[in-house]
């Protein structure tokens, strides 16, 4: 047996065929950018999310810096991110012209170290903090984040790439964000067919903002009021959000099984998985191994590879640490909780409809490894 790390390609059935009778109806109508699907998936999105206000954009990249522009963001501005997230949120605040500073992260749950951004927050001129929501739930003191960024006046924005579908008290985690992102990149829990991304925010003025900018500037067809750039999400990648969408339940109570058995099962082989943070419900993205010994975690890849079981590091490198970053970054706050993630994380193969057999052939090249 094989099990890949990740398979997207597992659709329900008759999923395809109402995939390639959409492309082929929006196709004999030459609707590829925008039209009704654009402003269906919109709704939905808001209604999933909570959010009152979504704008729809090109990826998830585009959506934190189109969402930075919002906010006013630019050159002379400090931005502060986790040191542990995908290069997308450290780039972002590159590309609008600021400055990034990394704060380091609990190993709790990933996110960002509350004690660490306060000193930043004394420290620095912050125009803007971005959190990140990894591992398919959210930061552990999320409502504390929050209020403590309203309290310093500076703007948060939630980095949701990971986190769409799951809850916090029974409610979405972006419902009570000022504005927030994520990515539909293929392999999240609400993929696209390519590249897209959304902006969710409460503030209309925000929204009206963001959807100006991501359509170059326009106030009129040939009037423009600023400049922007091309990240409209075009109506193929739309359609098959929505059809997405219709199974998304389905393919989420999937997730969470796998992540559950994962949880319940790999202590026993002396592996200790993060836990959900109290009051959250996951929507079972990837599950989150902390090897210690690094002797083990090498041995335990080994077997896996061995026997053709996929798994990844997510992430294995941390964000001060990358050769991109020397000629940007600002300073870092904190210690190293980031850089011990990093070196100890491991994930092992969870995806929608992923089999009982195949977790279990998982399990069992872990269970034989000798350390």
């Amino acid at each position: 047996m094989k099990v890949p790390f990740i398979d997207i390609a597992r659709f329900e059935p008759g999923f395809l065929e109402s995939w390639i009778d959409k492309v082929t109806t929006l196709s004999a109508a030459a609707q590829f950018i925008g039209g009704p699907e654009v402003a269906a998936l919109e709704d939905r999105l808001s209604l999933r999310s909570g959010a009152a206000n979504v704008v729809s954009c090109a990826n998830g990249t585009d959506a934190l810096q189109l969402a930075l522009r919002a906010l006013g963001v630019g050159p002379g501005d400090t931005v502060a991110i986790p040191n542990a997230t995908f290069w997308a949120t450290f780039e972002a605040v590159v590309n609008v012209g600021a400055t990034p500073i990394t704060v380091d992260i609990c190993l709790a749950d990933g996110g960002m170290d509350l004690n660490a951004l306060e000193d930043s927050l004394r420290e620095e001129r912050l125009k803007a903090v971005i959190a990140v929501h990894l591992y398919g739930w959210g930061a552990k003191h999320l409502r504390a984040l929050r209020e403590l960024c309203e309290r310093a006046g500076v703007a948060l924005l939630e980095d949701g790439a990971q986190c769409f579908g799951a809850f916090l008290d029974d409610e979405p985690v972006l419902q009570g964000a000022h504005i927030a992102t994520t990515s539909f990149y293929p392999a999240k829990v609400l993929g696209a067919a390519g590249d897209a991304g959304a902006v969710f925010t409460r503030d209309a003025q925000l929204a009206d903002t963001v959807r100006r900018l991501g359509n170059h500037g326009r106030t009129a067809h040939y009037g423009y009021g600023d400049v922007g750039w091309n990240s409209r999400l075009d109506t193929l990648q739309a359609a098959f959000l929505n059809l997405s969408l219709d199974k998304l339940d389905a393919r989420i109570a999937s997730r969470r099984r796998a992540a559950d058995r994962y949880r319940n099962e790999l202590p026993a082989f002396g592996i200790d998985v993060m836990a959900v943070p109290a009051g959250y419900t996951e929507n079972g993205y990837c599950n989150v191994c902390l090897i210690e010994n690094a002797e083990r975690k090498a041995a335990v890849e080994a077997r896996l590879r061995k026997r053709g079981v996929g798994f990844g590091n997510i992430y294995p490198g941390t964000m001060s640490s990358q050769p991109g970053a020397r000629a940007y970054l600002k300073a870092h706050y904190g210690g190293g909780q980031a850089e011990l993630l990093c070196s100890q994380v491991l994930n092992l193969p969870l995806f929608p409809y992923i089999t009982e057999a195949e977790i279990a052939y998982v399990l069992e090249s872990i269970a034989s490894v000798e350390v």
